[in-house]
């Protein structure tokens, strides 16, 4: 390995870079940059999943040419899998290698040797990073680390990037939605926004809203976005465990629906692209009244802001209800009061 300056200090170089760049998309530049001009590589490319689908897709690369950048796209289950196991993967002969797609491609490109690290966000990998080399050679422990140290520098600037925007997205959302229950009593309606202006800000597939019906013990649904009507018709139901946590006070966090023992409807969940969820129960003066659920299509392990939001967010629910439910409480007591009143002067 010839390198022009020690490792700790191109390190330290990046560092400084990611502490006055806000920009994601040139820090992840300077990351596959650095990668080529330092560990003697011919090619670097961060790869992140794509939202909803089990494929990385190249999110910025040096080296490689057109032809080889629609190559098919890595596919994420296995490599995730042997990546959090060895924490890095090394391909001496990428032309042949059985792990790998593509030999013809690659001999095409010039590629001989490739390592890999995950790029982890939040704890949870959410791509990879990839050094490409014209020959064939092994990989040394320094090396590694060193790609590893950068795969997670570009997990810090997606972790900062992701937050920023989230930030940016929740605070106006919130301000959307006090103005909505401020402007408007009618409940259906403001539920109805509540689930749509979800999906879009904190990216769910779904999202429905039921309220406790007592009397014929279900959950009665009052608004949902982005579910078939036959995925809701079956969630009526109190009797799941996740349901009655959430009418205890609980907030549930169902992080692969397909293998939770919680979960009673795994088959309808898939069928319905569902992978991960959270139920929260919705409040209305201390009591709970009903239950919000949020569906995701990927496998997540939500994030602590994104679960205060959503607590937040049922909360709002409830106070729109409350207030609807205070102002026909107020309606029929006025329109009751007019009644006494006009009776009492008929007495004159």
């Amino acid at each position: 390995m010839v390198g022009r300056k020690d490792f700790f200090d191109i390190f330290c170089e990046l560092s400084k870079a990611f502490g006055t760049e806000p920009n994601q998309n040139i820090l992840l530049n300077l990351i596959v940059e650095s990668v080529v001009e330092n560990m003697e590589g011919k090619a670097a490319c961060l790869f992140l999943r794509d939202p909803g689908s089990e494929c990385f897709l190249p999110k910025a690369q040096v080296g490689l040419s057109k032809n080889y950048f629609h190559a098919s796209p890595l596919k994420a289950v296995g490599i995730i899998s042997a990546l959090e196991k060895q924490g890095y993967l090394a391909f001496f002969d990428a032309t042949t290698d059985e792990r790998l797609e593509n030999h013809d491609k690659k001999k095409t490109e010039g590629i001989a040797s490739i390592l890999t690290v995950p790029v982890r966000v939040s704890n949870v990998t959410r791509g990879v990073l990839s050094l490409y080399t014209a020959n064939p050679r092994e990989f040394y422990k320094k090396e590694i680390d060193f790609l590893c140290a950068l795969a997670d520098q570009g997990g810090i600037a997606i972790h900062t990037n992701n937050l920023l925007n989230r930030l940016k997205k929740n605070s106006m959302f919130f301000l959307e939605l006090a103005s909505c229950i401020n402007s408007s009593l009618d409940i259906k309606k403001i539920l109805g926004n509540l689930t749509v202006n979800i999906c879009d800000t904190i990216d769910m597939k779904g999202v429905d809203i039921r309220l406790l019906d007592e009397e014929m013990n279900s959950m009665k649904l009052v608004a949902s976005h982005g579910l078939s009507d036959e995925f809701l018709e079956i969630k009526k139901s109190i009797t799941t465990e996740t349901t009655s946590r959430a009418l205890n006070g609980e907030t549930v966090i169902v992080s692969d629906t397909a293998n939770d023992e919680r979960i009673k409807f795994k088959k309808e969940m898939e069928k319905e692209g569902i992978k991960s969820m959270i139920v929260t129960p919705i409040l209305a003066r201390d009591k709970v009244i009903g239950v919000m659920r949020f569906y995701s299509e990927t496998y997540t392990g939500f994030p602590s802001d994104v679960l205060v939001m959503i607590e937040a967010l049922a909360h709002q629910g409830g106070l729109a209800i409350q207030n609807a439910s205070m102002y026909l409480t107020l309606q029929k007591e006025k329109t009751n009061l007019e009644e006494d009143i006009w009776s009492h002067r008929s007495w004159f």
